[in-house]
Formats: structure tokens, C-alpha cells, sequence
């Protein structure tokens, strides 16, 4: 009989990723007390940092690069249509 996949809360997935990113227990006890393998646990710190870099800045640099993007495709377009 296979077994069905386990489903986290949001909530506890956060919960374990906060754990593991202020350093308060390693990656196997944390494994061993929250029955989540330790891979899945370094995943769940990994999407947890990625947003966090949003918090201080990062989109407001990732809009303005954004928009010289499209002023540089812009300036292309115009150079192609004058033929």
C-alpha cells in the first residue's frame, strides 16, 4: 500500500526554517524532533531567505532595472524603424 505524501502547514513550515535561520538547534536535530528530513528543511530556509532580500530594498532595485530595460528596448525600436 503506498503511502500518502505529507502535507505541512504554512505555518509550521515557517516555524522550522525560522529555527534553523537563527541557529538555535542543527539541521539532524531539528530532522529528528519535527519528523522532517533535513533536505526539506534547508529548502524551507532557502525559500524563506530569497523573499526576506524584498523586505530591505530588492524590488525597489529590481523595478528600476526594470525600467531601463525598457528604455533600452524602446531606444532599439527606434533605431530599427528609421531604415
Amino acid at each position: 500500500m503506498k503511502r500518502t505524501r505529507r502535507n505541512y502547514a504554512p505555518g509550521f513550515k515557517a516555524e522550522v526554517a525560522l529555527v534553523v535561520i537563527k541557529g538555535g538547534k542543527s539541521l539532524a536535530v531539528l530532522s529528528e524532533q519535527s519528523d522532517v528530513r533535513p533536505n526539506q528543511i534547508a529548502d524551507l530556509k532557502q525559500q524563506l531567505q530569497i523573499p526576506a532580500v524584498d523586505v530591505f530594498g530588492g524590488a525597489q532595485k529590481a523595478k528600476a532595472v526594470e525600467t531601463c530595460i525598457k528604455a533600452v528596448y524602446a531606444k532599439i525600436g527606434q533605431l530599427t524603424l528609421c531604415r
